[in-house]
C-alpha cells in the first residue's frame, strides 16, 4: 500500500534530518492536499509532533473545515491571520519612495499571499525546531499550479510524486472522511474551482501524466502549454559558474 511507504519515508526523513522530537509544521487550508499530508505525518510521527498552522487572509469562508481537520486529526494548531501583513506590504509598495512607483497587479495579488504564508511557516518552524511540510501534488507541479517560493517550497514533500487520484486513494487508505478527500478546491483569488480556472479536469490531467494520452486535442495543448510556461518553477535556479582555471 502506498500509504505505508510514504509513512515510512516520512519517519526516515525525520530520523536523518531532524532532532528526535522535531515537529512537522504544516499549513492547514482545509483542502485535500494539506489534510491528507497532515494525516500521513500523524501516522509517521504522532499527533503531538504535527503542528497545524491556519493562515486566513482576512475572512475565510471555509475556515471551519480547517478547524475540523485539526480536531479530527487531534493535532495542535495555531491561527495566524496574514491579511494585515499582505495589505501592509501592498500599501508599502504603492507608497514606496524612489524614481519608480508601482501598483499591485493581479499576478502579485495571486502570488504574494502564498509567499507570506510560507514565510510564516518557516518563522514558526524556527521557533519550534520544526520542518516545513510541502503539500503540493504531481498534477499541480506539472502545470505550475503553485507559487514559486510559496506553496511550492518546504523542507520535505511526501506527496509531490502523486497525482490527484493517487493522493485521494491514499486519503481513503488513511480512513479519512469523504468530506475531507472530496472537498472541491477553489482558486482563492477568483472564486472559481481549480478545474474551472485551469480549463480542464484533474481526471484528464491525471490520465495525461500517466499515459501521455488526452482525448481532447485542445485540452492536451492547454496542458502542454502550462507545462512549458511553468518549467522555471520545476528547475533549480540557474547559477553562473565562474572559471576555476
Amino acid at each position: 500500500m502506498q500509504k505505508e511507504k510514504i509513512v515510512e519515508w516520512i519517519k526516515n526523513y525525520f530520523i536523518e534530518n531532524a532532532a528526535p522530537d522535531a515537529v512537522a509544521v504544516i499549513g492547514i487550508s482545509g483542502g485535500k492536499d494539506s489534510t491528507i499530508v497532515a494525516a500521513l505525518c500523524v501516522e509517521a510521527l504522532g499527533a503531538e509532533r504535527v503542528l497545524g498552522v491556519l493562515m486566513p487572509q482576512g475572512e475565510q469562508s471555509d475556515i471551519d473545515v480547517s478547524y475540523a481537520v485539526c480536531e479530527y486529526l487531534k493535532i495542535p494548531w495555531t491561527k495566524i491571520n496574514i491579511g494585515e501583513t499582505v495589505y501592509s506590504l501592498y500599501d508599502a509598495i504603492h507608497d514606496g519612495g524612489g524614481e519608480r512607483k508601482f501598483r499591485i497587479n493581479g499576478l502579485a495579488m495571486m502570488n504574494t499571499p502564498a509567499r507570506i504564508r510560507m514565510t510564516t511557516l518557516y518563522a514558526i518552524s524556527s521557533i519550534v525546531d520544526g520542518r516545513v511540510v510541502n503539500t503540493c501534488n504531481a498534477c499541480e507541479t506539472f502545470v505550475g499550479w503553485e507559487t514559486k517560493y510559496g506553496d511550492s517550497a518546504g523542507d520535505f514533500s511526501p506527496v509531490g510524486d502523486l497525482t490527484v487520484n493517487e493522493l485521494k486513494s491514499v486519503g481513503y487508505e488513511l480512513g479519512l472522511p469523504d468530506k475531507f478527500i472530496e472537498k472541491i478546491p477553489l482558486d482563492g483569488l477568483c472564486g472559481k474551482t481549480d478545474e474551472e480556472a485551469l480549463g480542464f479536469t484533474y481526471e484528464e490531467l491525471d490520465k495525461f501524466i500517466h499515459t501521455g494520452v488526452c482525448d481532447n486535442l485542445e485540452t492536451k495543448e492547454k496542458i502542454l502549454e502550462l507545462h512549458r510556461q511553468s518549467e522555471h518553477k520545476r528547475n533549480k535556479m540557474p547559477m553562473y559558474i565562474k572559471s576555476r582555471f
